[in-house]
């Protein structure tokens, strides 16, 4: 079940190199989607997508109880913007397809894509069940830049992190504070 995402925020964005988890590769590209809880359409497109695959994965009145939906209530996370949010992460082996307003390519030095900007998003919903678990799970297929947004986490703007120094600079003038 395709969903499209709209206007979302970015988050944990493995999208040029696949995602690392505990030191290990995962082989997947990833992303995690931060939809504002009062975005109460796009929550219900998802939730209705995960019920849609289920039943035609099991049938009618026949979809077995206990599976693990790919919603998550960020209120239940301790991570930057995630309050007031509900997530959904989805990933892929193949690289998803990335694209600025315009619909050209992005490319990783663009710098474009960032933990914390706006997106669309498309993701399709399906079901797992089998050794691994038995839940709702999202696969990603393609992002698109909206707009920039607050960077997560605290990224140096580079250049501001110094002072402007005049012509005569002498570094025996500094204080010891102000040696590394």
């Amino acid at each position: 079940m395709k969903v499209l995402l709209k206007n979302v925020r970015l988050s944990f964005p493995s999208l040029f190199k696949t995602e690392q988890y505990a030191g290990e590769d995962t082989e997947k590209y990833a992303a995690t989607f931060l939809i504002p809880k009062s975005d109460t359409k796009t929550v219900a497109s998802i939730e209705q997508a995960c019920k849609q695959a289920l039943v035609e994965k099991y049938g009618e009145g026949k979809v077995p109880k206990g599976f693990k939906m790919p919603l998550v209530d960020g209120d239940d996370k301790e991570y930057q913007g995630y309050a007031d949010c509900v997530c959904i992460k989805a990933n892929t082996k193949k690289r998803p397809t990335l694209v600025n307003r315009d619909k050209t390519p992005i490319a990783e030095e663009d710098g474009i894509l960032y933990g914390g900007c706006y997106v669309n998003a498309s993701i399709d919903v399906w079901v797992m069940d089998n050794s691994y678990g038995k839940k709702v799970l999202a696969s990603l297929n393609a992002i698109q830049f909206v707009k920039d947004g607050e960077s997560f986490g605290s990224k140096s703007e580079g250049a501001d992190d110094f002072e402007d120094l005049d012509d005569e600079f002498d570094i025996d003038e500094l204080d010891e504070d102000d040696l590394f």
